[in-house]
């Protein structure tokens, strides 16, 4: 992938002529806008995926899938925000987020998904590792749609061709909290996945093996 800029003056190329002529645009600058470009649609194609593999474990449509269509999801969410992370700041040209309508509610999908994850949905998290071991306990289903609303407002700023703004919200969002929430959130599926495919009982474990040894 190519090396992101830090900063984003907000225009886009829309000229191809020689340095120095009217209208001309400044290869560096029309390079930065296209890679810039490049990573907001990424991370729309990212986030559309998410949204969608949340919605469809919500409706509880396939249960037995639902924990590793989870993994899946918030895995390649993470990979898409962790170049979000690594870029150097990327700074709108406004000093301002521009409206773009009222919040989505989104309770209703909360309780869908706690419904889905019943008797999974809560653990324990270290609030932050660098400081201490406070603990506090978390629910999947409220960090999952936590993260759908961070990720959701980011998308309908790029939606609406602010394409600058959206980038600017996924990054700082994901610094300041879904990057980490859905860290959190991925080492509690892959936990639950383990447990789910390698806790068996005595007896269960006792027959496979012998029946591996007599093959």
């Amino acid at each position: 992938m190519p090396d992101v800029p830090a900063h984003a003056s907000g225009a886009t190329p829309t000229s191809t002529s020689e340095p120095g002529t009217p209208g001309a645009v400044d290869p560096a600058v029309a390079a930065e806008a296209a890679d810039l470009l490049s990573v907001a649609r990424a991370m729309a194609e990212e986030s559309r995926g998410f949204l969608s593999t949340i919605t469809e474990v919500a409706s509880g449509a396939n249960p037995d899938a639902g924990i590793p269509l989870l993994l899946l999801a918030v895995s390649d969410l993470l990979a898409a925000g962790a170049r979000l992370g690594a870029m150097l700041d990327v700074v709108p040209p406004e000093r301002f987020e521009p409206d773009i309508g009222p919040e989505p509610d989104v309770d209703a999908l909360r309780i869908a998904l706690a419904n889905v994850l019943d008797g999974l949905d809560e653990y324990a998290n270290v609030v932050d590792p660098l400081l201490g071991d406070e603990v506090e306990t978390c629910a999947l289903s409220g960090d999952l749609v936590s993260i759908v609303g961070a990720v959701a407002q980011g998308l309908q700023h790029y939606e609406e061709g602010q394409v600058l703004e959206s980038l600017w919200w996924w990054q700082f969002s994901y610094l300041s909290g879904w990057g980490e929430r859905a860290s959190s959130v991925l080492r509690v599926l892959q936990v639950l996945l383990g447990h789910l495919r390698l806790d068996v009982d005595d007896d269960v474990a006792a027959e496979a093996e012998y029946d591996a040894l007599q093959a």
